[in-house]
């Protein structure tokens, strides 16, 4: 008897070993995504004053644009939450989309290669975004999953290992589906 309970008690711990492991590897996995948004963030943060400036000397009037546009770009750099970054950058990328078809009413801006490169520059960080955004949230609901499911959530809560946020486009602009059980 004492020779099986010493093997139940050495296969719980084996999979409390792996269980722990893998909840690592899963938390890890959503602190590189997080990065790699913030690097792409960061890059487009850095794009905007020169693109503000690119079109400042062309279209000097839209001032109330650019300066919305400068201002969102300090409340994102100032965000630490996943969601309500997502909104705010969803607001700057708005703006930005806006800022970019100025070129089609001012015609020396579309000739600028300034402008054209800063164009090109932000059209790749967008792209770049985009994938992080998508790993980043793989490895959330990857992450989400381990903490919840039992009986990893065991090993979970007794270490301390929490769900992370998604980072959404917009809390509500689609709703979850209606799932009906038993029916």
């Amino acid at each position: 008897m004492a020779i099986f309970m010493g093997f139940v008690l050495l296969v719980a711990l084996l999979w409390a070993v792996f269980a722990f492991n893998r909840l690592v590897r899963l938390r890890n996995q959503v602190r590189a995504g997080w990065s790699d948004i913030d690097v792409q963030l960061m890059r487009r943060h850095d794009l905007v004053p020169r693109l503000v400036e690119a079109v400042r000397a062309y279209a000097g009037h839209e001032k109330a644009l650019l300066e919305n546009v400068t201002g969102l770009r300090a409340r994102a750099m100032a965000t630490q939450s996943p969601a309500a970054l997502a909104a705010v950058e969803r607001e700057l990328e708005a703006g930005l989309g806006r800022i970019v078809l100025l070129n089609e009413a001012y015609p020396d801006l579309k000739a600028s290669a300034n402008f054209m490169q800063l164009q090109r520059d932000l059209v790749q960080v967008e792209d770049h975004l985009q994938y992080a955004r998508r790993f980043y949230n793989g490895a959330v609901r990857a992450n989400n999953d381990g903490v919840q499911r039992f009986p990893d959530l065991v090993v979970a809560r007794a270490f301390g290992f929490g769900e992370a946020e998604f980072y959404e486009a917009d809390d509500g602009a689609r709703p979850a589906p209606q799932l009906g059980l038993g029916q």
